[in-house]
């Protein structure tokens, strides 16, 4: 058996109507898992369908990547809502991304926070909360792709939900272990070749280098690249790649 086993995710999908930000077949041609919009944040029901059958064609696991209800800023705004009326609307994501997912006979097997939802839960605890609930009341067996370290990433392991430690190969870490803001200088990883090291170093040591220099513990039970990153399918067959060569053996979440 291999010392070390990683998923190779992608959040994937987030199209809708006549807009397409990605090469969604590129990338489900390399990766082992998709993290699929589920209609609030990106994605349509045409998308949701396709997304689902290619990744079912290719042996990739389906997860539920869901979101605020903001489709104009792509998720990637705070919205004020409630704990209940949050819960209510990831169930409903998760009961739409699931319908699709079992006409391809290839089930949702996780469920993983998009975008200004995950920074929320970080920060308050009814977002967190919200997540949590939405997650238990849908199917609490189902694993929570989530960043380790994170107040969020106890909060879920302390509810019972079991956590699946993900690192990411195209953003920048801050020495307290979060992600760098978008929009702020060199925020976004856009270099293959470091993205490769990134990728093979938390899958190996467990550690990343922060955008100050300091090295930080990050241990990983996946990597993921986002679709909107410039050059994903080129840098997601590279990061594959390093990881095969660096003895790093590839799984689907499971």
């Amino acid at each position: 058996m291999p010392e070390h086993v990683v998923s190779l995710n992608t959040d994937i999908g987030e199209g809708y109507g006549a807009w397409r930000i990605a090469d969604d077949a590129a990338l489900l041609g390399v990766v082992t898992d998709a993290n699929m919009a589920c209609g609030f944040h990106a994605g349509d029901p045409d998308i949701m369908r396709q997304t689902c059958e290619t990744a079912a064609a290719n042996g990739v696991g389906i997860g539920a990547q869901v979101g605020f209800h903001d489709i104009i800023g792509f998720g990637r705004r705070f919205i004020e809502i409630s704990r209940a009326s949050l819960t209510n609307d990831l169930i409903y994501q998760l009961g739409a991304l699931s319908a699709f997912a079992e006409l391809v006979g290839s089930p949702v097997a996780y469920v993983k926070a998009h975008g200004a939802l995950y920074h929320a839960a970080v920060q308050h605890e009814q977002y967190a909360g919200a997540v949590i609930d939405a997650i238990r009341s849908f199917d609490a067996s189902l694993p929570f792709l989530c960043q380790p370290g994170t107040s969020f990433s106890a909060r879920a392991e302390k509810a019972g939900l079991r956590t699946v430690r993900e690192g990411y190969i195209d953003r920048a870490y801050q020495p307290d272990g979060l992600l760098v803001p978008r929009g702020t200088p060199d925020a976004v990883i856009t270099d293959i070749d470091e993205a490769c090291r990134r990728a093979v170093a938390m899958a190996q040591s467990g550690e990343i280098t922060a955008i100050d220099g300091s090295v930080i513990a990050m241990p990983v039970d996946s990597v993921c690249i986002h679709s909107d990153s410039p050059g994903a399918s080129e840098v997601a067959q590279a990061v594959r790649a390093a990881l095969i060569d660096a003895g790093i053996a590839l799984s689907r979440i499971e």
